[in-house]
């Protein structure tokens, strides 16, 4: 399992923050390029409001830093068509047939029909690809397909994505049956029990393959206590009745965009911040250069051995989220500062890991005698690219490989000024008065709401990825668990922020004053997992996300566990249902027995058990109560999506073509920008 990243907090998650306590200081004016107020907004469309998001500290840096961050953002963005393949064999063509609508002159670019048109591309854009980002569902053009054939037949031949031997007529009418026709490629990732995972998954990870298969052909690969993650950087292919992969690399698959990453990345090399930075760079060139996943361990324990650096760069295929088999890493890359502040709160917790360790209701056989290093920092982010935007983590903690951060220790890192940014727009949502009917709960989600969001964030990723070992003799957790590794991970490194955010020890190292941050936590975790985050999904549909997965287990299973106690309960009033916690200690308790037998279904390897935890209590959707939720959301008014646009590194250059500084731009326009990436971005052919 590649998957021990991060907390996805939903937007809900972040509605409840509120602005009501900031987490620093995000007001430096001189890097906005005007003197106006900043405008955090830009376009919405569909379920999608597009924000922007500022990065303090900017003017502070170094000039070698600046073209450093300058280097590595064009290596970040040298990358972007990679994602789109990733995604669905047909994305970049249609992409690229979308673009090329835009960027013609002989259509009528008003009107209903455009403005349907216009929101369909933005979707595409922000999903990158023709499947809904979380939900994993095709779109559905509001569009009909005369007036698509009608736009496409606007676009010269010469600006026609064609593929060699491919006429216009035959790229038409591959387009329309790709983006209309509801059976064909309906999921890019299915993860329903007791189907072929691959055969019905839309993600170009596997081609002519069964699942069964796949799994086939990596049960041949060697087994080691220190095993690489095997696959994470190939597509998967059969061929005259032979499975191989194709690898990612310079010279093979996504080659031409891989080479142009590694002309930065040698660019960046030269104004590194110091030996070891310098030193992870290169190892990563050597990865790319020979798609060895030994390699990528290899820059792996660089990277993490790395705790000195301001500019710090995470780049790969990293998250396995978007593979139904768990296996195959999404391009991704977060360019950040470091920023000291929120740094020390979070080390404060980093340097109790063991003491957490020892003292979790895991089995004794399940625990970790020795935490390693837990590097933990807050950052801002520079530029994000690949799966990492326009929808992004707050948190992440890498890198994946087990035994790597069993041996070498792991980085984890907190995302300030993104969860600053849904802070700010999130203020005066009225998303509180909605879903919380107790006074008490209310006032205490408003005091404490955000210091608990950041404490759970921060023992998610510090503690929580970090617990735990497996059984002698137990592969890794892809090949055990298979397509609920993803969620039985982000469920367990839930329960374990859940089940130490209500205890003293937090109060005694300083990071929050007193249990009742620990009592919001409970009130916001319950609400959003058994009620509010249902907005996130068309009616009728089943759970499919692996963070919303286990967000539902944990609720629901408590919910059960503590049924004969009354712990829990859903009330209804004027009906409406409201999310009540009759015993904060006893869920607590309870917390604590699903952490420990998660555990074990990970130490062991138990299939079954982990299957029927998640088919039980993490897929399915009780559809009264979702279109209820959907109405009263819909009456807010709020978008139950974010993304953001990223700001633009401008190099100023002198006579003889040297930088001598990198201006940061914030860029008004999620749509312009999208162009501007397709047309400056633009490194692969239109199939892989």
């Amino acid at each position: 399992m590649h998957t021990i990243k991060l907390s996805y907090l939903s937007l809900l998650s972040l509605i409840v923050l509120s602005g009501f306590i900031r987490c620093g200081n995000t007001d430096n004016q001189e890097e906005v390029q005007s003197s106006t107020a900043f405008n955090l907004q830009a376009e919405s469309f569909a379920d999608i409001q597009i924000l922007r998001y500022k990065v303090p500290g900017w003017e502070d840096l170094s000039l070698q830093q600046k073209k450093l961050a300058y280097y590595l953002s064009e290596a970040a963005l040298a990358g972007h068509d990679i994602i789109y393949d990733q995604n669905g064999k047909y994305n970049l063509q249609i992409r690229r047939v979308i673009e090329a609508i835009w960027n013609t002159d002989n259509i009528e670019k008003s009107g209903k029909d455009w403005e349907a048109f216009q929101t369909y591309s933005g979707r595409m854009w922000f999903s990158h690809g023709i499947h809904h980002h979380y939900a994993n569902y095709k779109f559905k053009p509001e569009f009909s397909e005369a007036y698509f054939e009608k736009l496409v037949n606007s676009i010269s031949t010469e600006d026609l994505p064609l593929t060699e031997g491919q006429t216009p007529e035959e790229l038409l009418e591959l387009m329309k049956k790709v983006l209309f026709d509801a059976e064909y490629m309906p999921m890019s990732r299915d993860t329903r029990p007791d189907i072929d995972h691959v055969t019905n998954s839309a993600v170009n990870f596997y081609e002519g393959v069964t699942e069964e298969e796949v799994h086939d052909f990596y049960d041949q690969f060697p087994k080691s206590d220190e095993e690489p993650e095997w696959g994470l950087n190939s597509k998967v292919v059969k061929e005259n009745g032979e499975v191989s992969e194709r690898l990612w690399k310079s010279g093979g698959m996504y080659g031409e965009a891989i080479d142009e990453m590694i002309f930065w990345l040698e660019k960046a090399i030269q104004t590194a911040e110091n030996e070891q930075q310098a030193k992870a760079l290169q190892l990563l060139v050597k990865y790319y250069k020979s798609g060895d996943v030994k390699d990528w361990d290899a820059y792996n324990i660089a990277w993490v051995q790395d705790t000195a650096s301001i500019i710090d760069f995470s780049n790969g295929f990293i998250e396995v989220y978007a593979d139904p088999l768990g296996k195959k890493g999404s391009f991704e890359t977060i360019l950040s500062m470091r920023d000291l502040e929120s740094t020390a709160r979070i080390q404060k917790i980093a340097k109790e890991a063991q003491w957490f360790e020892d003292n979790s209701p895991l089995m004794k056989e399940h625990k970790k005698e020795n935490v390693k290093g837990i590097t933990a920092t807050g950052i801002n982010v520079i530029l994000e690219s690949g799966d990492s935007a326009p929808s992004t983590p707050i948190g992440v903690n890498l890198p994946n490989s087990d035994w790597i951060r069993k041996e070498h220790g792991s980085k984890s890192v907190s995302l300030n000024n993104i969860v600053n940014a849904y802070n700010d727009n999130s203020a005066s949502s009225g998303f509180l008065e909605e879903f919380v009917k107790d006074k008490k709960v209310l006032a205490r989600l408003k005091k404490h709401g955000a210091l608990s969001d950041n404490l759970h964030t921060d023992m998610h990723e510090c503690i929580g990825h970090a617990s735990g070992k497996l059984n002698p003799g137990v592969s890794t957790p892809d090949k055990t668990l298979r397509s609920y590794a993803s969620p039985l991970e982000e469920a367990r490194a839930d329960l374990i922020a859940l089940y130490y955010i209500l205890d003293q020890k937090l109060i005694d190292i300083g990071v929050m004053s007193d249990l009742e941050v620990g009592k919001a936590q409970y009130d916001h975790y319950m609400m959003n997992g058994l009620l509010t985050q249902y907005t996130r999904l068309s009616l009728g549909d089943d759970i499919q996300q692996a963070h919303m997965r286990n967000r539902s287990l944990n609720a629901y299973w408590a919910l059960e566990k503590g049924k004969e106690d009354n712990v829990v309960e859903l009330i209804k009033e004027d009906g409406k249902t409201y999310v009540q916690i009759n015993d904060y200690e006893k869920l607590r308790e309870i917390f604590g027995e699903q952490l420990r037998e998660i555990q074990r279904i990970k130490s062991e390897g138990d299939y079954e058990a982990g299957k029927n935890l998640i088919e039980t209590y993490g897929v399915k959707v009780n559809q009264e109560m979702h279109k209820e939720v959907l109405d009263r959301y819909a009456d807010l008014g709020i978008k139950p999506y974010s993304g953001f646009i990223q700001p633009k590194l401008i190099p100023v250059v002198d006579s003889e073509d040297e930088i001598t500084d990198v201006k940061l731009e914030y860029v008004d326009s999620f749509f312009d920008q999208m162009l501007d990436y397709g047309k400056n971005y633009k490194t692969l052919p239109h199939v892989n």
